[in-house]
């Protein structure tokens, strides 16, 4: 298939392809919020000053087949710097499918375009989905580098709604949202459901950052609503609320929001984004109970899965761990060029790996997986 490449310097320029993008997108059956135009569209304009964004685009007569926003910067690791490539939306983007259908051909020239464009040491690739198409074009692109670096970012849990989802969980689950209800109703706390839009989105947001403020989330620095990332969050939850995407179920003490969930609805599966609550509440247990309002709404609304957009790769303590009917894999692909730098780096990053593994009594090559190209 003969392919057409063209490259753009922004989401709101005038030549490029919203709606062909959004087309696209609608093709991968993989897609997520964060392939979203609003949701990218918000993280190019809180780029930092020393990165810029580069857009490539595969064209197959007039219909899109690749739309790649690439955003380009220098780091430091070994006592060297040099240029690396990150998608755009790194690092609050919780995870992607690759918006490609290229076939191998076109993903060689594909890869061909950013060597030539984007002279760089290494192309990484964060919280990719393990779908078919997106390991294939990974796989192809893999074999095209200097070395190559598979690295298992997390397990992130999910519920199959089904009519399951309204009968009770397992017995202790049963019993701590029991309690937790019961506490609930002693001091008069209720649970809301919110489905914001342009309109309402702006107070909404105002509450669920003042309860991250307080929490420990807020105390540490680490929230969404903390700067600089704040903005960011306000832009793109505000652009995504006004497509109707945004989902927040949230208890209430005396009119004021004391817990949160924060979600995004794409294609019937609620990604559970992010969530705080008051210190003072901790004994609520409110993030299981919201959880559990998060099923059922979702089993009244029609929804098919409850997903934690992400969670830590080790340790960690998400409540959709105690309800999961699976895992969904996510991958960060590195990819090093042929110039010096980057077979310089590959060589490096294995060997750091290697030692890694040996101290840690791993067998090379378990969960972070890696190869030199042939």
């Amino acid at each position: 298939m003969d392919y057409r490449f063209q490259w753009c310097d922004s989401l709101s320029a005038p030549d490029f392809p919203t709606q062909a993008y959004t087309q696209l997108c609608n093709r991968l059956t993989h897609a997520t919020p964060f392939n979203h135009p609003a949701w990218l569209l918000a993280a190019e304009h809180h780029l930092q000053p020393d990165q810029s964004l580069h857009i490539l685009l595969g064209w197959s007569g007039d219909q899109l087949h690749l739309c790649l926003p690439l955003v380009t910067f220098r780091e430091s690791r070994f006592g060297l710097t040099w240029r690396t490539l990150r998608h755009l939306g790194y690092p609050l983007t919780d995870r992607l499918a690759l918006p490609c259908l290229l076939d191998r051909q076109g993903l060689t020239q594909a890869l061909e375009a950013i060597r030539q464009r984007l002279p760089h040491t290494v192309l990484q690739l964060n919280e990719f989905t393990t779908d078919a198409n997106t390991l294939r074009c990974m796989e192809h692109w893999a074999s095209l580098s200097s070395n190559h670096h598979r690295h298992l970012s997390c397990r992130a849990p999910y519920h199959r709604l089904g009519a399951e989802a309204v009968q009770e969980p397992h017995r202790n689950v049963r019993y701590k949202l029991r309690k937790a209800r019961r506490r609930c109703e002693q001091i008069g706390v209720v649970i809301r459901r919110v489905t914001p839009d342009a309109a309402t989105i702006g107070e909404v947001l105002d509450s669920l950052a003042a309860v991250e403020e307080r929490s420990w989330k807020g105390q540490e620095e680490v929230g969404i609503f903390c700067e600089p990332r704040g903005r960011w969050m306000r832009e793109a939850f505000g652009a995504l609320a006004a497509q109707g995407l945004v989902r927040v179920v949230m208890l209430e003490h005396e009119g004021r929001c004391i817990s949160y969930r924060l979600g995004l609805l794409e294609r019937g599966r609620l990604y559970d984004y992010n969530l705080a609550f008051l210190p003072e509440y901790a004994d609520l247990s409110g993030g299981r109970l919201l959880l559990d309002e998060w099923i059922q709404w979702g089993f009244e609304e029609g929804w098919r899965w409850i997903d934690a957009s992400r969670v830590s790769r080790s340790g960690s303590t998400h409540q959709l761990h105690e309800r999961m009917s699976g895992q969904v894999e996510h991958l960060r692909w590195s990819f090093y060029s042929w110039r010096p730098s980057g077979v310089l780096m590959g060589l490096a990053h294995r060997a750091w790996e290697w030692r890694k593994q040996r101290r840690n009594g791993e067998e090379p090559g378990g969960e972070a997986l890696q190869g030199a190209s042939q």
